[in-house]
C-alpha cells in the first residue's frame, strides 16, 4: 500500500515547485517587458532626433513587427537598417549626427545608415557602448572629422564601411585590433598619412578599399600578410616607391587596383603567385622597365589588365595576348615596342577590348587581333594593308603608317623610324618608279579648264585685294581715334590707382611683343618647364582637371606640398595668346575675389603656362550637388546660406570689375564653372582670359558696320559685341542666380533651345507680388523656412531683373550686390505700401530704385526723356546725373524716382521676349 504521507509530501513539493517556477517566469517576463519598453523609448527618441517619417516607423506599431528596417531577436532589437530613408520636412532642414538613443540598445548587432545625411562627427562612445556591433555602415552620410580611436574596441566588428564621407586625419592604428574584420572600406574621404602597419594583423580581411584619399608613403609590405584578401583597392592616392613583392602572397586576390598613385620601378615577378587574379589595374603611375614574361601562365583567370600611362618598355610578352579569359587589355601611352605576335588568336570573346595606342609597335597587323571586337591601335608605326577582319570591328587606326587609311603619319617620319631599326618601309604601298606628274597634268589640261582656273584665280585675287583695303581702312580709322581711344586697348587698373603706361598695345595681336614688354616681376614666381613637369607628374592624364576653352587645367603640388592648378596654353596650334591679356590683367588689377595667380612659365615657344592657387571645392558647377549612388531624391546639396554666400561673393567680384576699374572691365565668361570655391566656399572668379575693357568691341563693330553699310541691331545682346558689355555679364550672372535657386545645372554654361524654353517657363513663375510660384521652381533639395524662403524669392526676383531681354533695363552690378546683401528688402519693401518704400534720393535707396524703379518706366518715357533707347547711348534724362562705368552706353540711370502707382509684375520686370540673349 502506498504511504499516504509520502504521496501528500510529494504533491506539496510539486505544487511548491510549480509556484516557484511561475514566480520566476513572472519575474523574467517583467524584466523582458522593462527591457522592451526601454528599447521602444530609445527607438522613438531615435525616430525623433533623425526626423524619420511615421510611415516607416509608426508610433503605434510594434517596432519588431511593423517598423521598416528593424530586426529583433527574442524581443530585443539587434539590427537597424535606415539606409536611404526619407526624412520629414523638419528633419531635412536640420540633419545631424543625432543617434545618442543607440546607447540603450545594448544588444545591437548591426547599424546601417548609409545614404542618410548625418553631418557631424562619429561619437567616441560608439566604441565604448556598442560592444555587440558586428556591422557599422555609415557610407555616404556626410560624416566629417576624424575616425575615433575607440572603434578599435569593437573586436566583434566584421564590416566597417565609412566610404564617401568627409573624414580627415590619419587612420588610427587601433583599427588593427579588429581581428574579426572581413570588410574595411574607407574610400572617398580626405584621409592622410601612411597606412598603419597594424593592418597586417587583420587576418580575416576579405575586402580592403582605401581608394580616393590622400594617403602617402609606400604601400606597407604587411598588406601581403592578409592571406584571405580577395579585393584590394588603394587607387587614387599618393602612394610612392615600388610595388612591394610581398603582395604576391595574396594568392586569393581576385581584384587588384593600384592606379593613380606615384608608384615607380618595375612590376615584381612575385605577383605571378596571384593565381586567382581576375583584374589587375596599375595604370597612371610611374612604373617602368619591361614586364615579366612569366607573370601570367596559360591557366590564368585574368580578365582585365590595365597598364596605361606608365613608362613600360620592351615588348609585350606573347602569352599576354592569348590569355584564355582576357576581355580587356589596355597598355596605352607607354613605351612598348615590337611586332605583334603571329600566333593563334585564342578564344574569340564578343566584348573583348584592346588599347595599345600611343606606343611604338610596328610591322603588319596579324591575326592575333581577331579576338578583340574593339581596338585602338592609333599612334604607333604599323604598316601594310589593313586586314578585312579589322574592318568588322570598332577600330581606331589613325597615326600609323598603314596603306589606304586616313590621318596617318607623314611618309618621312615612317621612313625614318623604320630606317633607324634597319628595316625597309613600304612607303604606303606606292610604286618605286619616278613620275613627273606636273608636266603630264599640265599638258593634259583643256582650254576650257584653263579658262575656269583663270577665272577662279582672278576672283580670289579680287577678294584678297578687297580684304587688304578693308584692313588698311580699319587701321586708318584706328589711328584717327586719338590717344584717348587707343588707351582703351590697354588693360585698365583700379580707379583708385594711377593707371600704368601702356606697353605697346595690349591686344592679343601683339602677343610676343607684349609678353616681352610685360613686367613679370609682380606676377608671382617664374617657374621653369622642368619644375612644372615635376609638379604635374609629366602632365599625366590623371592630373588633368578639364579641357578649358583657353587651355588645359592640371592639378599638382609644389615642393612644399601646396596644391596648385596649372593652365597649359598651346600657342602653336590654337594661336591662343590670351595669356598675354591675362598677365596684363593680373599686373594691373587685384582683388580678393579673383583667383590668385601664383606664377607663370613662358620659356617654351609652343606652350605657355600660368599657375594658380588650387580651389579645394572646385567650381560651382561641380559643388552645387554631391550626387548619390542611386537616383532617388536624396541629393546632398549646398544649403541656402552657402548659396547666398556664393552669390554675394560672385557679385562682389563682378562689381569690382564693372565699377572700381577704369575703364570698366567685362568678364565675358560668367557661368557656374568660372565661379571657383575655396575650402570655405569663398568665391574666387576664374576664367579671366576673356576679360576686356567695355566698349572696345562695340566701337570696332560699329565702325565695321558703318564701313560695310551693315544694319546694326538695336539690342546689343543680339550680336557678338554683346559679350564685351557689362549688361552681358549681368545677364549671365542672372542665369547663375537661377541655378542657385532652382538647382538646375547647366543654365549658365550655354544657351540652346532647351535652355531658352526652360528660362521662359521659369521666369513666368517669378512674381514680385506673390511667392506662390516659387514652389514650382525651387530646388527640391533646398530646406528653407519661411524667412529663408523670402530670401530665395528675393534672389529669384533679382535673377529675373538680370535676365531682362533689353540690356538697358538690367540693373547695375553694384545695385545687385546691395540687393543680395539685403535680400528681404527686395520683397518686403516692394510689397509694402508706397509710403514705406525707399525713395530714389534716400542715401541707401538707390539700389532698390535700380532693381525696381527703372523698369517702371515705359520705353516711351525713356525716349521722351532724351535717351537713345535700347541701343545704348546716353542715360535717360530727368535732370539726373549719368552714372559712370558700366552705365555708360547702356541707357541706365544711377538713380531714378520710383513710381508711386503700383503696377503688375510684367510692368515692374517685363517678361522676356521669345528671344532671350
Amino acid at each position: 500500500m502506498v504511504d499516504l504521507r509520502s504521496v501528500l509530501c510529494f504533491g506539496l513539493s510539486s505544487l511548491l515547485c510549480l509556484v516557484l517556477l511561475e514566480c520566476g517566469a513572472v519575474g523574467q517576463t517583467q524584466a523582458e517587458l522593462l527591457s522592451k519598453f526601454s528599447e521602444r523609448v530609445a527607438l522613438l527618441s531615435l525616430r525623433s532626433s533623425l526626423g524619420l517619417k511615421s510611415k516607416d516607423w509608426p508610433i503605434k506599431g510594434d517596432p519588431c513587427t511593423v517598423w521598416r528596417g528593424i530586426k529583433c531577436d527574442n524581443g530585443s532589437v539587434v539590427g537597424i537598417d535606415i539606409s536611404g530613408f526619407k526624412r520629414t520636412r523638419i528633419g531635412k532642414q536640420y540633419p545631424q549626427f543625432a543617434v545618442d538613443p543607440l546607447v540603450n540598445l545594448t544588444r545591437l548587432v548591426y547599424f546601417n545608415a548609409s545614404r542618410l545625411s548625418l553631418p557631424g562627427t562619429i561619437p567616441e562612445w560608439f566604441g565604448l557602448r556598442l560592444l555587440s556591433l558586428q556591422v557599422l555602415d555609415l557610407s555616404s552620410c556626410s560624416v566629417k572629422g576624424v575616425i575615433p580611436v575607440t572603434l578599435g574596441n569593437l573586436t566583434g566588428l566584421r564590416t566597417l564601411n565609412l566610404s564617401d564621407n568627409r573624414l580627415t586625419g590619419a587612420v588610427p592604428s587601433s583599427l588593427g585590433q579588429l581581428s574579426n574584420l572581413s570588410e574595411l572600406d574607407l574610400s572617398g574621404n580626405s584621409l592622410t598619412g601612411p597606412l598603419p602597419l597594424l593592418f597586417g594583423s587583420l587576418q580575416n580581411l576579405l575586402h580592403l578599399d582605401v581608394s580616393s584619399n590622400y594617403f602617402t608613403g609606400p604601400i606597407p609590405p604587411e598588406v601581403g600578410m592578409l592571406s584571405r584578401l580577395g579585393y584590394l583597392n588603394i587607387s587614387n592616392n599618393s602612394f610612392s616607391n615600388s610595388i612591394p613583392p610581398q603582395l604576391g602572397n595574396l594568392s586569393n586576390l581576385v581584384e587588384l587596383d593600384l592606379s593613380f598613385n606615384a608608384l615607380s620601378g618595375p612590376v615584381p615577378e612575385d605577383l605571378r603567385r596571384m593565381r586567382n587574379l581576375q583584374k589587375m589595374v596599375i595604370s597612371d603611375n610611374l612604373l617602368s622597365g619591361s614586364l615579366p614574361a612569366n607573370l601570367f601562365d596559360a591557366g590564368s583567370r585574368l580578365q582585365a589588365l590595365v597598364l596605361r600611362i606608365n613608362a613600360f618598355t620592351g615588348s609585350l610578352p606573347d602569352n599576354y595576348w592569348s590569355l584564355p579569359e582576357l576581355r580587356v587589355l589596355d597598355i596605352s601611352r607607354n613605351n612598348f615596342t615590337g611586332l605583334l605576335p603571329n600566333s593563334s588568336p585564342g578564344p574569340n570573346l564578343p566584348d573583348a577590348k584592346l588599347d595599345i595606342s600611343q606606343n611604338t609597335f610596328y610591322g603588319g597587323l596579324t591575326p592575333i587581333l581577331r579576338r578583340f571586337r574593339t581596338m585602338d591601335l592609333s599612334g604607333n608605326y604599323f604598316e601594310g594593308r589593313v586586314p578585312d577582319y579589322v574592318f568588322d570591328t570598332n577600330a581606331s587606326l589613325i597615326g600609323n603608317c598603314l596603306q589606304n587609311e586616313k590621318a596617318q603619319k607623314a611618309s618621312e617620319e615612317c621612313a625614318s623610324f623604320y630606317r633607324a631599326k634597319g628595316l625597309a618601309f613600304d612607303d604606303f604601298g606606292r610604286p618605286n618608279s619616278t613620275v613627273f606628274p606636273g608636266k603630264q597634268s599640265s599638258s593634259g589640261l583643256s582650254h576650257r579648264t584653263k579658262v575656269i582656273l583663270a577665272a577662279v584665280a582672278g576672283g580670289v585675287g579680287l577678294i584678297l585685294i578687297f580684304l587688304v583695303l578693308l584692313i588698311l581702312v580699319a587701321i586708318c580709322i584706328r589711328k584717327r581715334g586719338g590717344p584717348a581711344q587707343r588707351g582703351n586697348g590697354v588693360r585698365p587698373s583700379p580707379a583708385a590707382e594711377e593707371a600704368p603706361q601702356p606697353h605697346g598695345g595690349g591686344g592679343a595681336g601683339a602677343g610676343g611683343a607684349t609678353a616681352r614688354a610685360l613686367d613679370l616681376s609682380h606676377l608671382g614666381n617664374a617657374f621653369t618647364y622642368e619644375q612644372l613637369l615635376q609638379i604635374t607628374e609629366q602632365f599625366k592624364e590623371a592630373n588633368l582637371i578639364k579641357h578649358g576653352h583657353s587651355g588645359d587645367l592640371f592639378h599638382g603640388f609644389l615642393e612644399n606640398g601646396i596644391p596648385v592648378v596649372i593652365k597649359r596654353i598651346d600657342v602653336s596650334e590654337n594661336k591662343n595668346e590670351g595669356y598675354v591679356s591675362e598677365l596684363e590683367f593680373f599686373g594691373k588689377v587685384g582683388h580678393h575675389r579673383l583667383v590668385p595667380l601664383l606664377g607663370h612659365c613662358l620659356e617654351n615657344e609652343s606652350q605657355k603656362f600660368l599657375v594658380y592657387k588650387y580651389m579645394r571645392n572646385g567650381d560651382l558647377a561641380s559643388s552645387l550637388y554631391r550626387k548619390p549612388d542611386n537616383d532617388d531624391d536624396g541629393l546632398q546639396s549646398l544649403d541656402w546660406i552657402t548659396r547666398l554666400k556664393i552669390a554675394l561673393g560672385a557679385a562682389e567680384g563682378l562689381s569690382y570689375l564693372h565699377h572700381e576699374c577704369s575703364p570698366p572691365l567685362v568678364h565675358r565668361d560668367v557661368q557656374a564653372s568660372s565661379i571657383l570655391l575655396d575650402d570655405k566656399f569663398e568665391v574666387r572668379l576664374g576664367s579671366l582670359s576673356e576679360v576686356c575693357p567695355q566698349g572696345d568691341s562695340q566701337q570696332q563693330q560699329s565702325r565695321i558696320s558703318r564701313f560695310l553699310r551693315l544694319p546694326q541691331s538695336s539690342d546689343p545682346s543680339s550680336s557678338s559685341a554683346a559679350t564685351g558689355t557689362c549688361p552681358h555679364d549681368v545677364y549671365c550672372f542672372g542665369k547663375v542666380l537661377l541655378e542657385l535657386v532652382t538647382g538646375k545645372l547647366g543654365i549658365s554654361s550655354g544657351e540652346n533651345a532647351e535652355t531658352k524654353e526652360y528660362l521662359e517657363e521659369t521666369l513666368r513663375n517669378i512674381s514680385t507680388n506673390e511667392k506662390e510660384g516659387m514652389s514650382k521652381i525651387l530646388d527640391p533639395s533646398l530646406m528653407v523656412d519661411e524667412d529663408l524662403l523670402e530670401e530665395v524669392w528675393a534672389m529669384a526676383i533679382i535673377a529675373k531683373s538680370c535676365l531682362n531681354p533689353k540690356p538697358s533695363r538690367r540693373p547695375l552690378m553694384r545695385h545687385i550686390l546691395n540687393a543680395l546683401e539685403n535680400p528681404l528688402k527686395v520683397v518686403r519693401e516692394e510689397n509694402s505700401d508706397s509710403s514705406s518704400r525707399l525713395r530714389a534720393n534716400s542715401s541707401r535707396g538707390s539700389w532698390n530704385a535700380a532693381i525696381f524703379g527703372s523698369w517702371r518706366q515705359s520705353s516711351s518715357d525713356v525716349m521722351a526723356a532724351g535717351g537713345k533707347g535700347e541701343g545704348g547711348g546716353t542715360a535717360s534724362g530727368r535732370g539726373l546725373k549719368k552714372s559712370s562705368g558700366s552705365e555708360e552706353g547702356s541707357g541706365q540711370n544711377e538713380t531714378t524716382t520710383s513710381s508711386s502707382r503700383r503696377r503688375n509684375s510684367n510692368e515692374i520686370v517685363p517678361e522676356p521676349s521669345p528671344y532671350i540673349e
